[in-house]
């Protein structure tokens, strides 16, 4: 009866320790892996730097007049469209856009452009969708937001500086808030606006959606540098870009999980292969049954050949690789397929 208790004690536990996991991998690994690509589709890319000065910083580009250019004029899906600055957010934040507002696209790209809205510098509304939590949360502050924020966006050659204006939360169904005129979908579209949308509330089911409104302020040419909003001047003068950071760069370097868990099974080979030819199973001979303790883990244990710390790392590396298989399949797989946690993974769109 004891040891039935204590399985049973020991799968709680276990689930316990797996929900806790996926929390991890929901507020944490998914942000990585999306930075990673972000910062992969970024460098691929390969646009042209803002304009630089001969003290060695950026210019500021000068707010240009006439007619804002539409860039780009169309996109596939999945294609990258833009970067969005929003320096409410952070000196250094910045995040890319893409065509479609699929989880294929809002989890790894940042952003996600409503395909039937309009395209950035257009007149109507220019409609973009990204996580509030989770995967970047890259509208995790979508709140903090006050009125007369910048919301930039850079496409290949130009700057596109929105002003923030208002906000409001309503019901997923509610999809006259993308249309050209979300005020007045009927009517007819005459400014240049943004409308960014994501979760309400932030933590739990998402049962309405956070809706922030901008409109166009001015444009400029990113071969003149980089708007007055993105500058920071030091004390010698010299004109940088806030939001130029090589932070995320180093996320490039780290290895994927299906490798991480090839070498982890590796490692746990030979140490059990090596361990057995050293010792043996003494854990299962009569004398020393006992002393791996009872339950599934103490038979786990038991199992191993060696002495006792040869057994408790191998248990260790194959926990640790049991745990990466779940960041690396399994939560991916039950985000994207479970009904309820799909609905607790952020879908944004309207």
């Amino acid at each position: 009866m004891y040891t039935f208790l204590g399985v049973i004690g020991e799968i709680l536990l276990t689930m316990a320790a797996i929900c806790a996991l996926y929390v991890a991998w929901q507020l944490w690994w998914t942000g990585v892996q999306s930075e990673q690509m972000q910062e992969r589709t970024r460098q691929s890319a390969s646009w042209s730097a803002p304009a630089s000065s001969a003290s060695g910083g950026v210019n500021i580009a000068s707010p240009q007049k006439g007619s804002a250019p539409v860039q780009p004029v169309s996109a596939t899906t999945g294609e990258f469209m833009a970067e969005v600055y929003i320096p409410r957010f952070g000196d250094s934040w910045s995040r890319n856009l893409v065509q479609g507002t699929a989880l294929a696209q809002l989890n790894m790209h940042g952003f996600g452009h409503y395909v039937n809205s309009q395209m950035p510098g257009q007149i109507g509304n220019f409609a973009i969708a990204a996580h509030r939590n989770g995967y970047g949360q890259s509208l995790g502050d979508i709140d903090k937001l006050r009125k007369g924020d910048a919301i930039i966006i850079r496409t290949k050659d130009y700057w596109y500086v929105y002003t923030y204006t208002s906000h409001e939360i309503v019901l997923p169904t509610d999809v006259r808030v993308i249309a050209s005129n979300p005020q007045d979908p009927t009517a007819k579209a005459t400014k240049r606006l943004i409308t960014m949308t994501s979760c309400e509330p932030k933590y739990s089911y998402a049962t309405h959606r956070w809706i922030a409104y901008g409109k166009l302020k001015y444009w400029a040419k990113v071969s003149d540098g980089i708007p007055q909003e993105l500058a920071s001047t030091d004390s010698s003068g010299t004109v940088t870009f806030t939001a130029e950071s090589a932070d995320s760069t180093a996320l490039i370097s780290l290895p994927s999980l299906d490798r991480i868990i090839m070498m982890m099974l590796v490692v746990y080979a030979v140490l059990f292969v090596a361990a057995a030819v050293a010792w043996g199973w003494p854990a299962l001979s009569s004398t020393k049954r006992r002393r791996g303790g009872t339950g599934m883990y103490g038979w786990l244990l038991r199992i191993q050949p060696g002495a006792v710390p040869i057994r408790v790392l191998l248990v260790l590396v194959l926990l640790m690789a049991f745990a990466a298989a779940l960041f690396e399949w399994t939560f991916p797989w039950a985000a994207s397929t479970i009904p309820y946690l799909r609905s607790m993974s952020n879908y944004v769109t309207v």
